[in-house]
Order: structure tokens, then C-alpha cells, then sequence
């Protein structure tokens, strides 16, 4: 009986690891001395709630209302844009310095969505505010291979990772 335990709790601990998300992004512990950045997302200053008619909206936003909605029921609220290079915001030149971050910030659920640039490479990340890993499970919209299929997946709109237009 002990050599079965034994067995179980070994299959647990092995499974827990294969399957534990975390976030390939670090966190920003500056976040906060971030620059608002002004997008046509952060001017209307939330994604729209669940019930919402998005049909006529771009895919990728359709998507993202979906994404989120299964985060949080009834949408994820009031959001902000942040990045701590201004520059290569507006630039979106698709060029990006190691150590570049552009968050998107979900006010009222308190979660960082964190891009940050290695290599000219991006890397996903889920934090919350206070800097706890919030990464989870592929498809439950909190994972960095979530981020990453829409980043990728709807090249006409974000480039290199940088999912923005600038509102000038």
C-alpha cells in the first residue's frame, strides 16, 4: 500500500509540473511609473461587456471581448495602455529594445497582460498587480500561448508582438 501512495503522489507532483502555466514575461515591478498611452481601446477605456454586439468590430477584437469574457463573466472592465518606452510605442516600427514592456492593464480585475521585448523577441506574461505569477492552463485566456496566438494570428494589426494603433 505504501509503494501505491508512494506511486500516486509521484504521478500528482509529475502532472502538477507538466501542466503548471507561468509566465514566459517578467514582472515589471516599475509598472506603475509607466506612461498611459493613448489608443483607441484606452480612449473609450474598457472592453465591452459580454452582452455586447461586437459583430462589427475587427476579428482580433471580437476575439479579444470572447477571450476575456471567459476570464471574467460580464467582460473584464475598465482597462489602461501602459509602456515604459514612449518612443517605440508610437514608433511601431516593430523594432524593439530588450527590456521594452507594453501592458495592458485590467483596472478592475487588478491583472497585468505583459509584453516585454528580449532579443527583439517577445514574451507573454499574466501578473497581478502586486506581482504574483497569474499565468494558467492554455485556453483559459490567462496563459502567455493564449497571448501569443492572437499577437501573431492577426498580422495586419500587431507587429511583433505590439497589438496597438497610437491615437494621435
Amino acid at each position: 500500500m505504501k509503494r501505491f501512495l508512494k506511486f500516486i503522489v509521484a504521478i500528482s507532483l509529475t502532472a502538477s509540473t507538466l501542466f503548471a502555466a507561468s509566465s514566459e514575461a517578467s514582472f515589471p515591478a516599475d509598472w506603475k511609473s509607466f506612461s498611459k498611452m493613448n489608443t483607441p481601446l484606452a480612449s473609450i477605456g474598457a472592453l465591452p461587456g459580454c452582452d455586447a454586439d461586437v459583430s462589427s468590430l475587427p476579428a482580433i477584437y471580437q476575439e479579444t471581448v470572447a477571450m476575456y469574457c471567459a476570464v471574467k463573466p460580464g467582460g473584464p472592465g475598465a482597462v489602461a495602455i501602459l509602456a515604459n518606452d514612449v518612443a517605440s510605442f508610437k514608433a511601431r516600427s516593430g523594432t524593439y529594445k530588450d527590456g521594452t514592456f507594453y501592458i495592458l492593464h485590467l483596472k478592475d480585475l487588478k491583472v497585468l497582460f505583459v509584453t516585454e521585448w528580449k532579443g527583439n523577441k517577445p514574451l507573454y506574461g499574466i501578473w497581478t498587480e502586486d506581482g504574483q505569477d497569474a499565468a494558467n492552463v492554455v485556453g483559459s485566456g490567462l496563459n502567455p500561448a493564449d497571448c501569443r496566438a492572437c499577437h501573431t494570428g492577426y498580422a495586419a494589426f500587431c507587429l511583433n508582438g505590439q497589438c496597438a494603433t497610437v491615437t494621435k
